[in-house]
């Protein structure tokens, strides 16, 4: 298979000591898009606002 499950963690709840938000996504082993960490732009329902969301390792 060539995709593997990751968690995206909020990076701004983390900076504020407030409770982060996780969610479970799949990416491309094989992309030449994204070598780095994954990035995405998600709902945080303890700030009530869309946050960035990194994923962890």
């Amino acid at each position: 298979m060539a995709r593997d499950i990751i968690i995206l963690e909020c990076t701004e709840a983390k900076a504020e000591g407030k409770p982060t938000s996780r969610y479970t996504s799949t990416r491309n082993k094989k992309s030449l898009r994204t070598p780095g960490r994954l990035e995405k732009v998600k709902y945080n329902p303890f700030l009530r606002r869309r946050t960035l969301h990194r994923e962890m390792r």
